[in-house]
Formats: structure tokens, C-alpha cells, sequence
């Protein structure tokens, strides 16, 4: 069997001298686990910058899974990291045209890494292996590993959601990344509406088809896109919320959040999770509800990311003076609204506080998936579940349609969701969380890996042999077996 290699702008599989399983979120515990069932490598950026680019291999062995990192220089993490991956496309394929920044050595310096990442990454190739890259750091890795004469099976995730085309154009060569994108066998996205506006570029802007069999055909290229929405490990997290950690946790916040009813949010410190909207929301539902002023606690973790950039640094401000200006309005001498939190946690730690939460408010303005909104389902008591609040502009959105589904642009929305939520019965809570749970269960992140790796497994590899035999690993007979004998049927 052919190895896989994964391809990502940093390596994180689970490590027990940093807090094992606890530590790491689920897409790293998936992706470590196919690499274990394959023997594959996971290969990306250290995290470290040196003074110079030497291209020298870092290898080793991590709980079953071997590592492959490179250092960056600085001039590279400048203009490839902080640059073009965050300062242009990430806001961008945001619908935040307003904070994109062009400038032409952003450019440069990504296409530049991603050079150097395939050229130190072709050494590793074997003829039959499959390589899958990740994300939006590394579009161009298929294109510059052809020009080396790789004809291996590649494939390509895209964890973000890829904008309307007309946003597209709005970045200098965007016709050339998007060229890039036609060197891979396969394109995931995480929405059938990613997908849509993908192939509505590719038919309006460069004239592009699809042919017979459904590829996509243009710049003298064709491929298959689809989506593959991710998931979470469920079954993990809802072992996870029973450990001692997450006992303890839960205690203590039950305890902390006494006589009160916490409402969570946990996000990466982003403009595009809406953490202003939501903020804003929730002075509207204090404002619209004063009697429930002391019963009420919104716990908001939010850790700190890419400070180096301005745009982060003036959001970062912005939060702090709402947040003051809301505790000010509405706090006690024995009770603040608002617990306000710019840490990391591990996900047991998450787990007991998903648990301990009557509500979770989740309103990115754009997301590709969200996988908060899934592990807070994961985690509840099934006998007194909490209520899943959820912004419309989500990719969960569409599968998780049982939760509060909210503009999150809307503060009367967001109050009308909060007092709902707050005072919905145990009967129609519960009703809500079987739905939420039974879709989280089935679309896990084990059902995407496996159908994605599957899907590239089958395309047509080099000179068009015929593809391979898909492989039924123990995580996919063991769900056949449960669909009964005609889905075994069908999924052989």
C-alpha cells in the first residue's frame, strides 16, 4: 500500500512531552492517525526562522508518526507568513477586501517558499505514494512539485472558504493561483457554496468547462473539486469530557458560574469570528433583559494570533474597550457579565467548560467550517444539554441546522437567540442536541479524511493508468457494518 504524505505550513501531530492528546485539536489527531495507517510523513514548516534559507530536513519519530520540518528565514516568515498568506489572502477569502493588503514582494515571497518547500519536500517522494496539501499557505506546492517532474496522485484542502468570484479578481494574478490549483488531482473544499464559487470563476473569468466524467477543464489542465465538509472525532470528545481534567474543570466552573448561566465563545482572536457583533449582541440581550443581568455569565476565550499584524493589533483594542465599556454598564459588586480570556486551553480543558455551558454563541461573519460549534455538541450531558448558537455565514451551518441558526450582524438576532436559549425547556434541548449530535457523530473527522484519501486514491494516476482499488480501512468496514449490507455494498 502506497504511503501518504501530508503536506501543511506547521506539523502538530499529538505529543506526549507537550500534553499529548489533550493538546492538539482533532484535524491533527486524524491526520496523525492516517499517517500511522499509511506509514506516511508529515512534512512543513518548524516554526523556527534562521538567518539563512538551508533547506536541511529536521526528521523524527512522534508517538508513531514521522516528521519532516524545514526552517524559514526571516525575509521568508515576513513576506510568506505574515505577508501574503495573512495580510492578503486570508483577508480576502474572508470577504474583508477592506484589510487586504497587495504588495508585490508578498508575492514574491510566497511563491518563493512554496518553491523551496517542494523542492525540499521531493526527496521524500517515493513513485507510489499520494500527497495531500493543506490550506491556503501552500496553493502553489502541486504546481512547482510538476515542474519537477512529480506525477504522483496530489491532492489539496482548502480549511477556509474560497470566495465569490468577483472578490477574486480583485488580487493581482489571481488567474495564476488559480492556475495552481488545476496541478492537483483533487481540490476539497469545506461547502457545496466554496465549491459554487470556485467553479463559477473558473467558468466565468477563464472560460473554463467540465467535461463527461465532471472534472473541470482549463489552462490546458483538468481536475475534480468537491466538498468534503471536515467534522470532529465525536466519539473522542465525548470520552475526553469524562477524564479527570475535564471532571475537574467542569467543577470548577459550575462552581465559578453558580446561581448563573454561562454562555461560552472560543475563538481565535480574528475579525472574522465577530467577536464585536457578538459583544454587541450581547449588550443588546443585557439592554433588552435587565432582570436577567445577574443571571447571566458570557465566558469568552480568545486567544491571541498574528499580533505581529496591525489589523490584529487594532481588533485587539477594540475588544478591550468594549468589553470595559460593557462591565462598566452592566457589572455588580459580586458579578461581572463578561470573563474575558486571551489564553489557549487543551481539549480536555475545553471539554469541561463546553459542558458546564448552557449556551455556546459561534457567529463568525465568515467561516469555512467551524469546528467549535461540533466539539460544544460533543460534549454536552445528553440528559441536560446546552443550546448551540450559530451564525448563518458558518460552513457548519449547514449541516448543524438544529441549533439557533443567527445573523450574527444582527444585535436584535443575537438577544432574540440568547433568551431563547436561556429559557428553552429540557424536552425541546434535548430534541435539538440527538439531531446536532447524530450528525456530528456520522460526518466525523475520520468519515472526511477517509472519503477525501479515498476520492484521491481513485482519480486517474500518471499517463492515465487506472486508478487504485480504494482501501477499507477498519474506520470505514466498521460503519459499513453498521449501515447494514447494502451500504457495505455500496461503499466497496
Amino acid at each position: 500500500m502506497s504511503r501518504l504524505i501530508v503536506v501543511s505550513n506547521r506539523v502538530n501531530p499529538p505529543n506526549p512531552a507537550e500534553g499529548g492528546e489533550g493538546s492538539v485539536g482533532g484535524l491533527a489527531m486524524a491526520l496523525a492517525a492516517a499517517l500511522r495507517e499509511y506509514s506516511g510523513i508529515w512534512f512543513g514548516w518548524s516554526g523556527k526562522t534562521i538567518p539563512e534559507f538551508t533547506g536541511q530536513l529536521n526528521m523524527q519519530r512522534i508517538e508513531g508518526v514521522t516528521v519532516a520540518t524545514v526552517d524559514l528565514e526571516e525575509t521568508d516568515y515576513q513576506e510568506y507568513y505574515n505577508g501574503y498568506a495573512n495580510k492578503t489572502l486570508w483577508p480576502l477569502f474572508h470577504y474583508r477586501v477592506d484589510l487586504t493588503a497587495y504588495d508585490r514582494s508578498f508575492g514574491e515571497g510566497y511563491d518563493r517558499v512554496n518553491k523551496r518547500f517542494a523542492e525540499t519536500l521531493l526527496p521524500l517522494i517515493e513513485p507510489d505514494d499520494i500527497v495531500w496539501v493543506h490550506d491556503y499557505h501552500l496553493i502553489p506546492v502541486a504546481r512547482e512539485l510538476r515542474r519537477m517532474g512529480v506525477t504522483n496522485r496530489i491532492g489539496f484542502f482548502l480549511h477556509i472558504p474560497w470566495p465569490a468570484h468577483q472578490l477574486v479578481t480583485t488580487l493581482p494574478r489571481h488567474k495564476a493561483l488559480v492556475e495552481a490549483l488545476f496541478h492537483y488531482d483533487l481540490i476539497g473544499f469545506q461547502t457545496e457554496e466554496s465549491l459554487q464559487a470556485f467553479e463559477g470563476y473558473v467558468f466565468s473569468e477563464v472560460n473554463g468547462r467540465k467535461n463527461e466524467r465532471g472534472e473541470l477543464v482549463a489552462f490546458g489542465q483538468r481536475t475534480c473539486a468537491a466538498a468534503f465538509p471536515i467534522g470532529v472525532d465525536a466519539a473522542d470528545f465525548a470520552q475526553i469530557v469524562q477524564g479527570e481534567n475535564a471532571r475537574k474543570v467542569y467543577d470548577r466552573m459550575m462552581a465559578h458560574s453558580v446561581f448563573r448561566k454561562m454562555i461560552v465563545g472560543v475563538d481565535r482572536l480574528d475579525y472574522s469570528k465577530g467577536l464585536e457583533e457578538r459583544l454587541i449582541g450581547f449588550e443588546r440581550f443585557l439592554h433588552d433583559h435587565p432582570d436577567m443581568v445577574r443571571d447571566v455569565m458570557l465566558l469568552q476565550i480568545a486567544p491571541i494570533s498574528r499580533d505581529e499584524v496591525e489589523a490584529y493589533q487594532d481588533l485587539r483594542a477594540r475588544l478591550d474597550g468594549l468589553i470595559g465599556r460593557i462591565n462598566g454598564a452592566y457589572a455588580e459588586m459580586d458579578s461581572t457579565p463578561i470573563r474575558y480570556v486571551n489564553r489557549s486551553y487543551r481539549r480536555d480543558e475545553l471539554a469541561g467548560i463546553y459542558r458546564a455551558s448552557r449556551a455556546a454563541l459561534v457567529t463568525p461573519l465568515r467561516d469555512g467550517m467551524n469546528l467549535v460549534a461540533k466539539e460544544y455538541v460533543a460534549a454536552q450531558n445528553p440528559d441536560d444539554p446546552g443550546v448551540l448558537i450559530l451564525s448563518r455565514f458558518a460552513g457548519a451551518a449547514r449541516q448543524m441546522k438544529d441549533a439557533l441558526i443567527i445573523n450574527p450582524n444582527s444585535p436584535e438576532e443575537i438577544s432574540d437567540a440568547l433568551e431563547r436559549a436561556l429559557s428553552m425547556e429540557l424536552p425541546e434541548r434535548r430534541r435539538r442536541w440527538e439531531a446536532l449530535f447524530d450528525n456530528v457523530s456520522r460526518e466525523d473527522v475520520t468519515a472526511w479524511r477517509d472519503d477525501f484519501v479515498t476520492a484521491l486514491r481513485a482519480r486517474p494516476g500518471p499517463d492515465g493508468d487506472k486508478p487504485e482499488k480504494p482501501v477499507l480501512t477498519l474506520d470505514v468496514a466498521a460503519k459499513a457494518l453498521k449501515a447494514g449490507p447494502e451500504a457495505s455494498a455500496m461503499r466497496a
